[in-house]
């Protein structure tokens, strides 16, 4: 099992560097930020844009994986997106995994002046953001007119560091998103379906696994080629609320199939508040024993 946490972009980058150091220091596998331009109540707060973060980081990191958990068509564009991306990898010498999602509703969608969407067309928009955005970073001078976007001549030289190119994560709750992540994704992340309580939410994951397993199956796709990521704190209980209960979480997790767990840097309040030190317990006791494990 690996482990990775996210470090949201609400802290100036004095603070910030020190995180992305630690986390890198104590054998996290992967550490992410939002892409948000402003996220739920933190909007009235300091906010980062997350490609500088990354590049910050990159700068600052040696050895862990980094990524955007996950960037959305609500504000992006593929072409120019594709060189940022282009840009990260080589600027981490390739330790770049890049999350992408739908977008969902709230500021992201709003800020600009522009419709909300109802969720099939989001995820009409999230499939061609995909294929678009793959096509440039594997290839060079792609010409594209569809739905949603538009490009003429998008280069993508270089290329990236990894080839044939950063690997997608890609968010996906329902079918057609899945089938996205069954075709274009070197990974899968999920938040889960909801849930009232812990344990519902749990039978939810427990469903949504199987969701993808079909549609792995469809598209007659090895399920061993596609890596699981399980965001925990979509769960009612934050996941680093104890060293035990952070334990029992991950366990659940491996026994579902999942081969990677996020996790989020604790905050004094609101959103994923918690305690630094069980952050630190379980980076220096934990986190030992499961790359053992693995």
């Amino acid at each position: 099992m690996r482990v990775g946490i996210v470090i949201l972009p609400d802290q100036r980058w004095a603070e910030s560097r020190l995180r992305w150091q630690r986390a890198d220091e104590w054998g996290f596998d992967h550490a992410w930020t939002y892409d948000h331009l402003g996220w739920r109540d933190l909007v009235d707060g300091p906010w980062f844009d997350a490609v500088p973060t990354l590049t910050a980081a990159a700068t600052v990191t040696s050895r862990i994986r980094l990524g955007t958990l996950v960037a959305s068509p609500n504000f992006r564009h593929p072409a120019h997106f594709a060189r940022q991306v282009t840009a990260l990898d080589d600027i981490s010498d390739g330790r770049i995994l890049l999350g992408l999602g739908a977008g969902g509703i709230g500021f992201d969608s709003a800020v600009l002046g522009g419709e909300t969407l109802p969720p099939r067309q989001r995820v009409d928009r999230f499939a061609e953001f995909t294929e678009l955005l793959d096509r440039i970073l594997r290839g060079d001078g792609v010409t594209w007119r569809g739905d949603w976007f538009a490009a003429v001549d998008a280069r993508g030289n270089p290329g990236c560091v990894q080839r044939p190119r950063v690997p997608f994560v890609l968010a996906a709750n329902g079918p057609r998103s899945m089938r996205l992540a069954a075709r274009y994704g070197q990974g899968w992340v999920t938040t889960g379906t909801g849930g009232d309580d812990l344990d519902a939410w749990w039978r939810g994951v427990a469903e949504a696994t199987a969701r993808l397993d079909k549609e792995l199956a469809a598209a007659g796709r090895d399920p061993a080629t596609l890596d699981r990521y399980l965001s925990l704190d979509a769960a009612p209980t934050f996941s680093l609320s104890s060293v035990d209960f952070f334990v029992e979480a991950v366990g659940r997790a491996a026994d579902l199939g999942f081969t990677d767990v996020v996790t989020h840097w604790p905050r004094e309040s609101s959103w994923y508040a918690g305690d630094e030190a069980v952050l630190e317990r379980v980076a220096t006791e934990v986190l030992p024993g499961l790359r053992d494990a693995g």
